[in-house]
């Protein structure tokens, strides 16, 4: 069944009362879907409230639907997870971002780290965020999620320094972690966070971080850890994190 993300707040008497969609939304409905009177959707609301609406009329410019029964299942993760990336090259953002809003993540943070090649162009960056906010909501449409996550612009390192003491943890992936052997502060962190705990977990891009932002990281109060014995590519960690997170509060606990 379809999902859609609607603007408006929910109303206190949306049981009963006609939802229209115009627009973008009209426009999926009817033109891609092809839905027809009767159909359901899913609409989820600011509140993180959905519901099952069915249609009630399609007119040219609007589509009219009712309540039908509240979606009472949790979708979201139990703890909010922020993922910050150095900067990768190419279309790497995209995917991190399209896939990390399936497997869980609250918001995405890229950040200017020391290797990262890639430079957004001022003049060019608002129209790349409008991109990737569309990638999270088609992400998180497709994976019937009750939130879309935030998608924020690219950052230097010492405003990701600052943001980060507003977090209950900070995780920083580090491939030298890796190869001395380091193996327990991943899990150790994951153990001791608590339901709506707020937690950051910092990649480097391809070059991995330098020994000077690791310095500065530690200094913040931030655990340098592996993740596990093998090296993953900049693309690659912040989904494997998510997915350990996602089975540590989600199935293992079942």
């Amino acid at each position: 069944m379809q999902r859609y993300f609607i603007v408006e707040k929910l109303k206190d008497d949306y049981q009963s009362t006609e939802i229209i969609l115009t627009g973008e939304q009209h426009h999926h409905i009817v033109r891609v879907m092809r839905m027809e009177i009767g159909d359901q959707v899913y609409l989820v609301f600011p509140e993180h409230k959905a519901i099952i609406a069915k249609i009630k009329h399609i007119e040219n410019e609007s589509v009219t639907l009712v309540w039908v029964s509240d979606e009472n299942s949790q979708k979201e993760l139990p703890i909010q997870v922020s993922i910050a990336s150095g900067l990768p090259k190419g279309d790497k953002l995209d995917y991190i971002i399209q896939k990390g809003t399936e497997l869980g993540a609250s918001f995405f943070i890229p950040f200017q780290a020391s290797y990262s090649i890639t430079k957004w162009d001022k003049k060019k960056s608002e129209k790349k965020l409008v991109r990737l906010k569309k990638i999270a909501q088609e992400a998180a449409e497709q994976s019937h999620r009750t939130r879309i996550p935030e998608v924020m612009s690219v950052i230097s390192f010492n405003e990701l320094l600052n943001l980060s003491t507003s977090y209950d943890a900070c995780i920083v992936a580090y491939e030298e972690s890796a190869k001395e052997g380091e193996s327990l502060n991943f899990s150790k962190t994951l153990n001791e966070l608590q339901p709506n705990d707020r937690v950051l977990l910092v990649f480097g891009p391809e070059g991995g971080l330098s020994r000077e932002e690791i310095e500065r990281l530690t200094e913040f109060g931030m655990k340098i850890c592996s993740l596990g014995p093998r090296i993953l590519r900049t693309e690659t960690a912040p989904l494997y994190a998510l997915a350990a997170i996602s089975y540590h509060f989600e199935l293992s606990k079942k």
